[in-house]
């Protein structure tokens, strides 16, 4: 029987066990080989710093941390008689939490959610019991999640999520490819190679000096990302501190707010409606999806230097690179890198383009959104750890770039050309034409010609000791500082 029809069976007849049931798949642990995500599967173990910072442990982590934070602001306050301060053991409690908070607290949440059927208010009763056991009073305890809607604490934890991400995980490493990249340049920088414009034949660069292009556009896209000022709010359920007025109208709640928020080391936006709108969300997606597409570039034309000879591989002991093929060192690193970065640059383009709509005052489209920022940034680490490992495996070769070059002397028709115009020879570029395109010409016909231009000896002889492999403009000289 096809399995179209047992999904059809199972559903149109309400049997009790799933079509899995059916299929002898039930009880499968969670691990990665049954992941359906590749992010938590085949590359889980390139993805394992992620974790701690944009799991469901994460979020539920920084929630908590918010919390924690925003009970003991009004604490301190002395505006707020009727919480008078925390205890000591309460405060230790607190303090433990922050500390240590662990799997099995954030269990404990996703249990009593189980119940709530809302993520916020199981972290809301959480800390009310851990206040309770340290023995706070039920008066302190109503000052937990105090005049907040969810989506000050969600924000503010989306907030420290991404900066971390950014700080901890992103940034060192693109640096650490950027370095490797530029070592490579460096080493590269004085090897002739062919350039190819609309894939023809074009004026001579350098290896090194087109990978230290890359470096270039790489870092500053990181800057970019880097700058992105990540906002935070903390204003109650519409953006205007409604309920917080209704509670205690003498506190200038603005100031407090925006202290709070600058305390957790984020700007403060004073103009939301129930959500903070994302735009700054967009901004960081917009600029990693930047970088993601330089390293697309750099991808395809790594693995283009491959297929020529410019480039190779070096064969690592044990490694397959066909099942049928023993010659192959397939450019996997760098395909691969192409691919998660095609996948990232979806899911965070998709972030940018929804996540700062939001009907009215506020939907919860966002939300299932926002849960996926793992696995777009896990797509984009995935592909800079890739290119690392292929980047660490790359040689150059001297001897095919000199080869192509030395079958290339048309490509001098350029300077020639430039030549012949500076000394106001007429049609020079036509004459030139005329020699070259569309064919190749070897020393002899181009030196031949220009033997027989009417322009300074001094520029006729400089013109005959240039060669494919020697002109190279500034190449060899572009060393970064």
């Amino acid at each position: 029987m096809d399995r179209a029809p047992l999904y059809f069976f199972a559903a149109a007849n309400d049997v009790s066990f799933s079509i899995l049931s059916f299929l002898g798949l039930t009880g499968m642990n969670h691990s990665p080989l049954t992941a359906l995500s590749p992010v938590d599967g085949r590359y889980a173990g390139k993805c394992d710093v992620l974790r701690p910072l944009l799991s469901e442990y994460g979020l539920i982590r920084f929630r908590v941390l918010i919390e924690i934070r925003w009970l003991k602001t009004l604490a301190e306050h002395p505006g707020i008689a009727e919480l008078d301060g925390l205890s000591e053991r309460g405060k230790a409690a607190l303090a433990d939490l922050e500390k240590n908070f662990s799997e099995d607290d954030a269990r404990e949440i996703k249990n009593l959610e189980s119940t709530t059927n809302h993520d916020v208010k199981a972290v809301e009763y959480f800390l009310r019991q851990k206040l309770e056991a340290a023995g706070e009073p039920p008066e302190a305890r109503e000052f937990v999640h105090f005049a907040c809607t969810s989506e000050d604490i969600n924000n503010l934890a989306y907030a420290l999520m991404l900066v971390e991400t950014r700080d901890s995980v992103l940034l060192p490493a693109m640096k650490k490819l950027e370095k490797k990249l530029d070592e490579l340049g460096e080493r590269f920088l004085d090897m002739a190679m062919l350039s190819r414009t609309h894939g023809q034949p074009a004026s001579p660069t350098t290896m090194g000096k087109e990978l230290l292009n890359v470096v270039h556009r790489l870092e500053r896209q990181r800057h970019q990302l880097g700058g992105v000022e990540a906002l935070g709010k903390i204003n109650g359920a519409v953006g205007n501190f409604n309920a917080h007025l209704a509670a205690y109208p003498d506190i200038d709640w603005d100031t407090l707010g925006r202290d709070f928020v600058q305390s957790l080391g984020l700007a403060w936006n004073p103009y939301t409606t129930q959500i903070e709108p994302h735009d700054w969300i967009a901004e960081y997606c917009d600029a990693l999806c930047r970088y993601n597409t330089i390293l697309i570039d750099f991808s395809r034309d790594v693995w283009g230097y491959i297929s020529l000879g410019y480039l190779r591989q070096l064969a690592i002991e044990g490694e397959v690179g066909s099942s049928t093929m023993p010659h192959k060192v397939n450019p996997i690193d760098f395909e691969n890198a192409e691919g998660n970065l095609g996948v990232a640059t979806a899911l965070l383009a998709h972030f940018s383009s929804k996540l700062p709509i939001s009907r009215w005052q506020r939907d919860l489209s966002d939300s299932t959104v926002l849960r996926n920022l793992g696995a777009g940034i896990g797509h984009v680490l995935i592909a800079i750890l890739s290119l690392g490992k292929g980047l660490d495996k790359l040689e150059a070769s001297e001897e095919k770039m000199a080869a192509d070059l030395a079958q290339s002397w048309e490509l001098l028709a350029e300077p020639v050309q430039t030549v012949m115009r500076r000394y106001g020879i007429e049609n020079s570029y036509e004459q030139l034409k005329e020699l070259s395109r569309g064919r190749q010409i070897d020393r002899d016909q181009l030196q031949a010609f220009v033997r027989g231009l009417d322009i300074p000896e001094e520029a006729r002889e400089a013109l005959l000791k240039i060669s494919p492999e020697t002109y190279l403009g500034m190449s060899r000289s572009r060393r970064r500082t």
